[in-house]
This record gives structure tokens, C-alpha cells and sequence, in this order.
């Protein structure tokens, strides 16, 4: 097989082989261990892959000798329409444990199917056919036309888009619905995302760069070595993320029921909406009354609720959330949200903390730091964590823990 190899080639070639290796891990750690974001970040992988090809084999010489030159032309590597919903996929299957890839889901790649389609009949026609170029000039690559290129950069610009709101709103729920969040903040997919936007990025800087000349092969070669850099960095973080939802989350979001309850644009605190996966829609439980703490009904479920607290200190469960809580006092989760978060005016995650945090703070004033640490303090007050103890005592105080004992 034909490869002239060179500074070009060679150097993609490397990041070409090493990517498919880590694909290859990852889709093997996702059917072994049934890691569904493992195989969609697999999957991002070989269509990084398939990215560089055309430049890493075209600098071999291949778009130079048949018939290596109509493989080229007639195969789509650059998979454009396929990059951004497989980020979106990756995003939605890491975050919740319980997402599956449906038919609603499918939907997403049609254009890229779309586009599959349109390269089996240029190829069927011209080759199997006319047999000569006929819908395929023979000069250029079809996957290198300004209209493939534009739409391509608009979608993957669209979804990384999507794949932001999505982790925002992720971020927002888990505040909503347990006490543990800073535990699952899953800090991975900020870096993977904002890679992504540096690989556009960096597709819109050698466009302007285009447009001022520099156009020829060897200074496009730069960007697709940028993409190769941005793509092993998303390859070795990605396999080294061990992370995933604890046993207690995963009743949270199965078959999408979890709720994140928000203040509906422009209300006056009685209505909100329930964000579920990828739709907004209205939320059907009756609101309460918007009348504030002066409200009976609220002032008759805060007091149950703070009994609760106080009586069963169900915050020493380190896996309490929302939909716990709830059932033990009788009622919904969304409406227990709401109570939290109009008669108490937080969330349930500083809700819940809040009481872990002035339970610490008593222990310290008892001199408790002075037979065990800080931490073993923390944990038997319901924290799961060093960096969730330490980030809910400096917001509910404004010190640290280690200033508050020394004070103390």
C-alpha cells in the first residue's frame, strides 16, 4: 500500500494509530463493563480519526495515484454531521445513567445519514453507471466543498451548544434533588466540551486565515494537527475518567422522571417549569400560593418539614435526596422542592447542607475537633466528601473549617 511517509504524514499517522487504540479500549471497557458513555466517546474518537485522514494520506500521496485518489473522492471521512449529535450523545449518556439511545434520539443523525446517502449515489452514478466523473468533478473532494464545510461547522457549533445547556441544567437539578451534588459534578465534561469548542474554533481561525491567503496545503495542514492535539488530549482524559452516578442517583433520572423545578420567565414566583432531558414543558401539579411564608399552607408545610429535620436528622444520610425525603413526609418531590425552595428560599442540596454545617459547628464548640479531625466531624454529619464539606461550610459561614476551629 502506498505511503510516502514525511513530516506531515508521519505525525498524523502517529495521532491517526492512537486514537483508534484508545477507541478501541474504550468501546471494549464500555461492553465489558457497560459503560454506555465509554462507547459514544469511542465512537467521537474514530470519527476524529476519520477527520485527519484525508490530510494525513493525502501529504502520503494519495490524492495523487489512483486508485487512491477516487477512494478519497468517493468516501466520506469527514464525518461532519455525525460530530456534534455524538458529543450530544456522550454528554446526555455520561451525565444520566439512565439515557438510552432512542428513536426521538436517531433523529439527530439524519443528516448525516443524509449525507451518506448523497456519496452511495454520486458513487453508484459515476461508477456504476456513466463510469466516469460525472456528479463528482474528479478535481476536488466532495467532503471539502464550502457548502459540506459550512453546514458542518454550523452543526457541530449548534450541538456543542446543546451539549453546554444540557450540562448547565444537569448541574442545576443535581442542586435541586440531592445533597450531594459537588460529589457528582462530574468535572470532566466542562474540559471535554470546551476542546470540542477549541477544535471549532480553531476551524474558524484557518478560515479567516484562508481568506487572507493562507490557503494552500501545507498551511491547512496546521489546523488538522491542532484537531489531532485536541482529540488525543479528549482520548486520555476521557479513558482516564473512572467517574460515574452513585447507586443513590440513579433513581433520580430513571426514565427521565427526575424534575428540575425553575422559575418560569417573567412569573411572580407561583409557576415553574420542570425541565425533563431535552424539552421544557409546563409543569401540571397545582402551584402554591404565591403569597410567601404568611401563607398558611406554606407556613403549615415548613413547620412539618422542619420537625422532620430536626426530630428524624434524616441529613446524616450522606445519600439523602429529594425523592428520600419526600417519601418520608407524604408527599411529591416537586412539591417539596417547591416548599424548599419558597419557604426556605434555597435549594435542596444548601438545604440539606445547611443543617450538616451548623451540626459541625456545634461539634467544634463542644470540642469535638480536639478528639478527632475536622473531616470525621464532617462525616458524621452526613458529608460524603472533603471538597463537599469544605465548599457548603465556606458558603453557609464564609470561613473555613479549619479557621472556624481555631476560633472555636
Amino acid at each position: 500500500m502506498l505511503f510516502g511517509f514525511n513530516r506531515y504524514s508521519a505525525l498524523l499517522l502517529i495521532f491517526f494509530v492512537h486514537g483508534l487504540v484508545y477507541a478501541f479500549l474504550l468501546a471494549q471497557r464500555s461492553v465489558r463493563e457497560g459503560r454506555r458513555a465509554d462507547g459514544w466517546l469511542a465512537a467521537f474518537l474514530v470519527l476524529c480519526v476519520l477527520h485527519i485522514t484525508p490530510w494525513m494520506v493525502g501529504f502520503a500521496g494519495w490524492y495523487g495515484t489512483q486508485p487512491y485518489r477516487d477512494l478519497l473522492f468517493y468516501v466520506p471521512f469527514q464525518h461532519l454531521f455525525a460530530l456534534g449529535p455524538v458529543v450530544f450523545f456522550y454528554t446526555q449518556s455520561l451525565l444520566n445513567p439512565s439515557w438510552r439511545f432512542t428513536r426521538r434520539s436517531a433523529l439527530h443523525l439524519v443528516p448525516a445519514a443524509l449525507y451518506l446517502v448523497y456519496t452511495t449515489v454520486v458513487f453508484a452514478v459515476d461508477k456504476m453507471v456513466v463510469h466516469r466523473y460525472l456528479l463528482m468533478d474528479g478535481q476536488s473532494d466532495p467532503d471539502f466543498d464550502t457548502w459540506y464545510q459550512a453546514l458542518g461547522f454550523v452543526s457541530m457549533l449548534a450541538y456543542t451548544l446543546l451539549s453546554l445547556r444540557y450540562y448547565r441544567l444537569y448541574r442545576r437539578l443535581m442542586l435541586q434533588v440531592t445533597s450531594f451534588a459537588e460529589h457528582i459534578r462530574f468535572p470532566w465534561v466542562r474540559p471535554f466540551l470546551l476542546s470540542f469548542s477549541g477544535m471549532l474554533l480553531l476551524r474558524a481561525l484557518f478560515f479567516v486565515l484562508s481568506l487572507l491567503g493562507y490557503d494552500d496545503y501545507s498551511d491547512s495542514w496546521w489546523y488538522f494537527f491542532g484537531f489531532a492535539l485536541l482529540y488525543y488530549y479528549i482520548a486520555i482524559r476521557g479513558y482516564g475518567n473512572t467517574q460515574r452516578p452513585p447507586v443513590a442517583y440513579k433513581p433520580l433520572l430513571a426514565e427521565q422522571k427526575a424534575v428540575l423545578l425553575l422559575p418560569a420567565p417573567g412569573a411572580a414566583g407561583g409557576e415553574f417549569y420542570v425541565a425533563e432531558e431535552e424539552a421544557i414543558v409546563v409543569d401540571a401539579e397545582p402551584a402554591l400560593s404565591t403569597s410567601g411564608a404568611a401563607d398558611p399552607e406554606l407556613t403549615a408545610w415548613i413547620e412539618k418539614v422542619e420537625s422532620m429535620m430536626h426530630d428524624k436528622v434524616p441529613w446524616k444520610d450522606a445519600e439523602l435526596n429529594l425523592t428520600a425525603l419526600a417519601l418520608r413526609l407524604g408527599m411529591p418531590g416537586a412539591q417539596l422542592s417547591r416548599i424548599i425552595n419558597k419557604g426556605f428560599g434555597c435549594n435542596f442540596n444548601d438545604f440539606v447542607n445547611g443543617y450538616r454545617v451548623r451540626a459541625v459547628q456545634e461539634a467544634i464548640r463542644a470540642g469535638e475537633h480536639r478528639r478527632q479531625t475536622l473531616l470525621g466531624i464532617a462525616y458524621d454529619c452526613g458529608f460524603n466528601s472533603k471538597a463537599t464539606f469544605n465548599r457548603a461550610f465556606v458558603r453557609q459561614t464564609g470561613k473555613n473549617p479549619s479557621a472556624f476551629a481555631k476560633e472555636g
